[in-house]
């Protein structure tokens, strides 16, 4: 299984046609077979939860059985075609997918029919460079909870030893939101999740508010990555050690 999140942006003045391509790019999605799962989604500004979106980005996430199926999709698609056209820049990351828990649209996208024992041990032994997606659907009665305290996790994580970059992404504003961040080291993830205490305050929170009507959980093994965003591969010296 591999998993590839694309993000792209456009120039101002083409902001209509990112707006157009989330309606018509669900068509081809749909028919395509070799995908698993996807998800078309616009992206935060601050690179995490954002209540401004960034009308310029965009982003496609997508499960594959093989990677000659990514790269067939790639090469030939017709959203390939529209992102070489209509974007100023795109890039992508490839991922095999580690652990994942809860659900995204009542499906579980990044979990094996065939998980096997040596898959478990990989997870438990892996220390290197990861990708880990948090995702929630917000329940409309816990929206105003929700962004009055992420906006401090946002900024804590960003100056985290270990932190790479993330991309704030969602299905919608304000309500299905994710963030895909990028580290050097599962331990740099640890030491953010629970040992930074404005972090294990929202944790808390969530728990105690409620605040999530569906959440998912997942940790990834970066690949590869290509193509620039906001002018460059912000994975460039992840993947050059």
């Amino acid at each position: 299984m591999f998993v590839s999140l694309t993000i792209v942006r456009y120039q101002r003045l083409l902001i209509p046609v990112a707006l157009l391509a989330m309606a018509i790019h669900r068509l081809p999605l749909l028919f395509n077979n070799k995908c698993s799962f996807w998800k078309l989604m616009g992206c935060g500004k601050n690179r995490t939860f954002d209540i401004n979106p960034d009308w310029q980005q965009w982003g496609l996430l997508a499960v594959w059985d093989r990677k000659e199926d990514f790269d067939h999709f790639y090469n030939s698609s017709i959203i390939a075609w529209w992102w070489k056209t209509f974007c100023k820049e795109q890039w992508t990351i490839l991922c095999e997918p580690l652990i994942s828990h809860g659900k995204w649209s009542d499906k579980e996208p990044f979990t094996s029919k065939n998980k096997s024992i040596e898959q478990d041990n990989k997870y438990i032994n892996y220390t290197g460079p990861i990708a880990v997606l948090t995702r929630a659907r917000i329940r409309l009665a816990k929206l105003k909870s929700f962004w009055g305290n992420v906006n401090s996790v946002a900024v804590i994580m960003a100056k985290a030893p270990g932190y790479v970059t993330s991309f704030g992404i969602g299905e919608a504003p304000f309500y299905l939101q994710a963030t895909f961040s990028i580290w050097n080291s599962v331990e740099d993830v640890k030491n953010f999740a629970y040992k930074s205490k404005e972090h294990t305050d929202v944790i808390v929170k969530t728990r105690q508010e409620n605040w999530y009507s569906e959440e998912l959980f997942a940790r990834f093994i970066p690949l590869a990555s290509f193509g620039t965003v906001n002018g460059a591969d912000p994975l460039k010296d992840l993947f050059t050690h």
